[in-house]
Order: C-alpha cells, then sequence, then structure tokens
C-alpha cells in the first residue's frame, strides 16, 4: 500500500529498483501518474506528485497528466519506464456526477499530450526524468509543472537536516526558504527566482542521513514557438512546502520561465505562458540520493558532472601583464605610493603581493625594472617589521578574547567595528548580530592567526588557544560570520568557508588530527553553493561567487542577486601563502580547475573604460577617472546577474596578480 495519502490507489503497483535506490509507481483511479522514492536503507523520501500538471487561465482546477498503460525497457542505459500520458478532460472526469448540471468546462480534449520516461541507472543512486510533451490547442497555462517533489511528504514532513539551493538559500534545521532572516521583503522572497541568480542546477535536501538532490539543465530549451522568447526550466524550491502549505518540501520544475526580475515569485504567471497547438514542451531531469547532508548532495552532482571549462579573456601571461603595466602606470603616484584615488587614503606605500613573484620571472625586462625601482621605494617606507616579542604581544592579546570553551565572541562596537553599517542597522531595524554573540568566522580567524603566530614565535600558548578555538567550531557545518561588517552574522557565508578551510589545514598540520582534514575538505567544498557552474547564452558569468546569501544591512545590496569575486581569490591567495594545493587535499574535486575558473572569471571582470559597462553607486565622482582609464586592470566590487553589469568600486588587481602567479607557477612545476 502507498504510503502517500493524498491521492487515490487503484490497486497498481510498479518498481524500479536497484541496490540503491527504488522508485515505488502507482496507478490512480483516472490513470498511472505518481510515485515513492525510497534509499538503499528503506528511507522513504519524496514523492513524485504527477507526471505533470497543467493550470490553464480559464479554468480553476489543475489537470494532472497520466497514463493508461507503460511500457518497460532494459539495456546498457539501466532500467526505464516509458508512460504514454496526457492531461485530464474535466468535462469527461464531471459526466454523470452532480457537477456536470452546474458546471461545463467546454474542452473536450487532452490539452498536452506525450511521454513521460522515468530511466533507473543501473549501478547508481539516480533517476533520470524525460518529459517529451505538446500542446493540442492555442491556449494561455498559468503554469505547467514538470518533476514535482514534495520532499518529505508522509514521512518526516517538515523536518529537515539541511537544504540548499546553490546561489539562492542555505538553510538549517527548522529555518523557512524565503524567510527574512537575513533579508527583508521584498528581497526575502526567492521561491521562484530569476534563473541568473541559481548558481548551480541543483536543489538539495537532506535529513537522517540521507540527502535527496533534484538537478536539471538550465540551458534547455523547454518551449517555444515562431519567434517568441524561448523558456528555459524554472526552478521553484519552498522548504518548509509554505506553496502548498503541506507538512513537506518542495523540488519541482515548470514553465513560464521568469524573463524578467519584476515577474519572480509567481506560481500562477501573469501574464500566463501563451502555447500554440503543436508546441513542444521539454523537461530533462535527474532525481538522486546521496549518504549525508545538502553539501554531500552538490558536491556529488559537481563529481558526477564535472566542473566546466572556461573561455580565458587573455592568457596567463598576458593577464598577469596587463596588472604588472597597470602599476607601473596608472595606479603608481610618485612619491605617494600605489593605489585608485577613489578615496582619501587609497593612495599607499605598502608593497602589492604580486610585485616581488612578477619580478622574479621577469627580471631582464623594462616592465620589471620599473618596479622594481617602486618596489625599492616603498620599501624605504615601510615601517620596522614586528620582532618576536611584538608577535607574541598580539598573540597574548588575541588570547585574551578567548572564552573557556575556545569561542571568540563578536564585538561589533569593538575589536569587530569596521564600519558603521552595523550601528546603522541597529538603530533604524534590528541588529545584524548581537554582542558577544559568535560564529564560525570568528573561531576559524582567530585560529589560523593563532596558529601563524606560533609558527612565528613557537610559543605553546598560542597553539594550545588555537586548538581551543578549532575544536569549539567542530560541530558547525554551515559557514558563517564572513563580511560581519556589513551583513547578518549567521548569513551562509564564502569568505567563513575559506577561512576556516585553511585554518583547519593548519591546524591538521600542526596536530595531525584527522578531525582537523575532515573539516578542512568539508570547509573548501562549502565554497561549490556560492559558485556560478553554468551561465547563460548572453551573460558570462562561469565562476563568478556570491559572498553570501543575505542581504547588506538588511536592505541594501542583494548578494542573492549580486556577484562579488574578491572573496573567493583571497581565499586561494591565503591557500597559496600557506602552500596549500587543494586538488592535493580533496582529489575527489578538481580544485585546480576550479581555481583556474575563479581566477580567469575574475580576469573577465577587469575593467576597460573602452567597455562602458561599470558604474559607481556610492562614489559618483569616480565616474570621470573611470572614463579617463585610471581605473583600467582593476576589477569592480559587483556583478548583476540580471543585467550583466558591473558596479560598486575598483578594486586594485594584485589579488589577481597572485592567483595568475600561484597557477602559473602549479602549471610549470
Amino acid at each position: 500500500m502507498p504510503k502517500h495519502k493524498h491521492a487515490s490507489y487503484a490497486n497498481e503497483t510498479i518498481t524500479l529498483e536497484n541496490a540503491h535506490i527504488r522508485l515505488e509507481l502507482f496507478k490512480r483511479r483516472t490513470g498511472w501518474g505518481w510515485g515513492e522514492l525510497f534509499s538503499a536503507s528503506g528511507k522513504f523520501m519524496a514523492v513524485l506528485d504527477h507526471f505533470g500538471e497543467l493550470m490553464l487561465r480559464d479554468q480553476e482546477i489543475p489537470m494532472r497528466l497520466e497514463a493508461q498503460d507503460y511500457r518497460r525497457e532494459q539495456g546498457e542505459f539501466g532500467e526505464r519506464l516509458v508512460f504514454k500520458v496526457a492531461s485530464l478532460v474535466m468535462k469527461d472526469k464531471l459526466r454523470g456526477t452532480s457537477f456536470e448540471s452546474w458546471i461545463n468546462y467546454p474542452l473536450e480534449q487532452h490539452c498536452l499530450e506525450g511521454e513521460v520516461t522515468i530511466t533507473l541507472e543501473p549501478n547508481a543512486p539516480v533517476l533520470q526524468l524525460s518529459y517529451k510533451l505538446k500542446s493540442n490547442a492555442n491556449q494561455y497555462a498559468r503554469y505547467i509543472r514538470g518533476p514535482w517533489l514534495k520532499v518529505g511528504q508522509d514521512g518526516f514532513g517538515s523536518e529537515k537536516t539541511d537544504a540548499i539551493f546553490p546561489g539562492i538559500e542555505w538553510l538549517e534545521g527548522r529555518e523557512w526558504s524565503s524567510g527574512t532572516d537575513w533579508f527583508k521583503d521584498p528581497w526575502a522572497q526567492r521561491f521562484v527566482p530569476h534563473p541568473n541568480k541559481i548558481a548551480i542546477p541543483v536543489m538539495a535536501l537532506s535529513h537522517g542521513g540521507v540527502g535527496i538532490g533534484l538537478a536539471w539543465n538550465p540551458r534547455q530549451h523547454a518551449s517555444g514557438w515562431f519567434n517568441n522568447p524561448r523558456h528555459h526550466p524554472q526552478a521553484a524550491f519552498a522548504s518548509p512546502n509554505f506553496i502548498d502549505r503541506r507538512e513537506n518540501h518542495l523540488l519541482g520544475l515548470m514553465l513560464p520561465e521568469v524573463q524578467l526580475e519584476a515577474l519572480e515569485n509567481q506560481v500562477y504567471a501573469e501574464p500566463p505562458l501563451e502555447l500554440h497547438k503543436e508546441q513542444w514542451i521539454e523537461f530533462e531531469a535527474e532525481v538522486f540520493l546521496v549518504e549525508g547532508d545538502s553539501l554531500a548532495v552538490v558536491s556529488d552532482w559537481v563529481k558526477r558532472h564535472g566542473l566546466p571549462e572556461i573561455t580565458a579573456r587573455w592568457s596567463l601571461p598576458e593577464a598577469l601583464e596587463r596588472i604588472a603595466t597597470a602599476y607601473n602606470s596608472h595606479l603608481w603616484h610618485e612619491g605617494k605610493g600605489f593605489g585608485t584615488t577613489q578615496t582619501p587614503g587609497d593612495i599607499r606605500s605598502t608593497v602589492p603581493r604580486f610585485l616581488e613573484g612578477y619580478i622574479a620571472r621577469n627580471p631582464a625586462s623594462e616592465l620589471a625594472r620599473g618596479l622594481q625601482a617602486k618596489l625599492e621605494w616603498c620599501r624605504q617606507q615601510e615601517p620596522k617589521k614586528p620582532d618576536q616579542d611584538a608577535l607574541l604581544e598580539r598573540g597574548l592579546k588575541l588570547i585574551s578574547y578567548q572564552r573557556e570553551d575556545g569561542s571568540f565572541p563578536f564585538d561589533p562596537d569593538g575589536r569587530h567595528y569596521a564600519k558603521d553599517d552595523f550601528v546603522v542597522a541597529r538603530e533604524f531595524l534590528e541588529p545584524m548580530g548581537l554582542a558577544q554573540d559568535t560564529a564560525l568566522d570568528m573561531g576559524a580567524l582567530a585560529a589560523l592567526e593563532l596558529l601563524e603566530l606560533f609558527a612565528a614565535t613557537q610559543d605553546s600558548r598560542c597553539r594550545d588557544a588555537a586548538q581551543g578555538a578549532l575544536e569549539w567550531c567542530l560541530p558547525l557545518t554551515r559557514p558563517e560570520g564572513g563580511d560581519f561588517w556589513e551583513t547578518p552574522l549567521h548569513a551562509p557565508n564564502l569568505l567563513a568557508a575559506g577561512h576556516a578551510a585553511v585554518a583547519y589545514y593548519l591546524g591538521f598540520k600542526v596536530f595531525s588530527e584527522p578531525r582537523y582534514l575532515e573539516r578542512a575538505t568539508h570547509w573548501i567544498r562549502c565554497l561549490l553553493p556560492f559558485t556560478h557552474l553554468w551561465e547563460p547564452s548572453d551573460k558570462p558569468m562561469l565562476y563568478n561567487t556570491k559572498p553570501c546569501l543575505c542581504a547588506s544591512d538588511w536592505y541594501f545590496a542583494n548578494w542573492v542577486r549580486d556577484h562579488v569575486q574578491w572573496e573567493v581569490l583571497e581565499t586561494f591567495a591565503l591557500s597559496l601563502r600557506h602552500g596549500i594545493d587543494w586538488a592535493q587535499v580533496d582529489p575527489e574535486l578538481d580544485w585546480r580547475r576550479y581555481h583556474l575558473g575563479v581566477t580567469l572569471a575574475a580576469t573577465r571582470w577587469m575593467i576597460d573604460h573602452n567597455d562602458q559597462n561599470w558604474l559607481p553607486h556610492n562614489l559618483p565622482d569616480s565616474l570621470e577617472l573611470y572614463r579617463a582609464g585610471m581605473f583600467d586592470a582593476c576589477f569592480p566590487d559587483t556583478h548583476n546577474t540580471t543585467t550583466g553589469l558591473y558596479g560598486g568600486m575598483a578594486i586594485p588587481p594584485d589579488v589577481i596578480a597572485v592567483n595568475l602567479l600561484g597557477l602559473l607557477e602549479r602549471e610549470e612545476s
């Protein structure tokens, strides 16, 4: 008997199963059309609600697609079931009932017909779903639903361990998707988001050690007609399922696609989707299970599908040469140092981090000689480097902030005061984080610095305090606390993941503790849900990254819509500084390709004033400097996923050059 109690059952069941997954499909009284999904251990994970569903503009009852029979096929592809489906004809279903005399739906034919194929891969917990449908009439659809998973339905309900919708959501426990934990409306609403905001085309949820994913091809042409705009599969995600107001979680694909940001979050589309006779509607998707949490689901998808290749704007040496040229020309200010002149204090005598490495690679070039002279001038301005006593004093000061349990508290009005964003948000709306609270990045940053100080001083107090911080962070699973100067403290955050990955790897090297190596791997994989591993055909954004899944100051910059690249670059610059090669630490994933990808993406960001694709927002006076080419080779603070344009401040490209040098050195070795 089926576990799902919200569908009629005609006492017929068929099963697809292997050693890893089982799908039981059931026949309604009106035809085949829904299923229940189980893990290898027998855990009931989800209900496949139907084989498709159509809601027309002029009919308030949705029409499911169902089949009267099926065929089973086997081969090298595994095993599959093929259903010839058609949408219900409501007029027929009401005939002979008490409703017939007072409800008259004029449609007397199937609005949609086609095939739904479910393929079970031979030795993997993966189901391939294929929907190939056609419209039989000119009609207007409020929605066409394809794969529609209700996870937890009639099982664990609305409980979950965690859920990840890459680039959109990272939830734990009882947190709601589209919640106002880290946003204020209307940005909090993101249950049917603009597709460009989705970083990886997979929705993931876990419960009790089993994770489930629904993945699709976001560039698939799911429907189109004549010269009208093409539509791609549109994701819908709600945890818990507030769309249906049921005790489950929704992972679904539908049409129409959101093509304008202003039309997001419509489950019943307005304007509706215009369908024509013989118009095709197709969905291709996969449903899969893994052992572990939602990050394991995302990581499994990356392992099976691989990391994408990226087209380089320039070769690595040419990009490096452009940056070096900028530092030797418009980013140099004689007698003052390097900088962009956007704000007072931009120009400093600090030596750019890549300069020595670049000069060492090109000792005989005229450009290197020019940079060498500038480097020597900066060296003369540098303050004396701290001695052992000063380093130890710094370490003991840091240790004084540590609690007995190993944690480090958040002090927004004290040592964590960097900008007045926290003060403004607290006064006008609500705090972004409470004083004396803590998060991953508070501990990871402290552990990282203490391990560096231990390496420099060999003082055991720094080592022991670092271990205390690492131990306190061990139970944490979601990266939080980075960007604390302008975003909610507990929002999912890329920078925190990077800091924690490096801190735990350094901890592993010092303490030889296997748990630390496992956590280092976990935290570096936490970069994936923030990283764009696909791009639309008209807006290059492959390997662009989200800094966090929240809004700064609750209501300013929207970090679900906008990319930021400097944080992932700093993660790998920090890794290079400590000699960490993530491809050796975590060989299951191609971290060298990932590092190359995020760096080449950054070169795509590099400003050329002739492109006219960047505008400042908080420093409007800098627009004339941009037009004069004074920011060329710098890179912008933000990229908008929906417009494809850049904005914010111009960031000096030093960190890009550091990563270019690191990639070149590894390539050559």
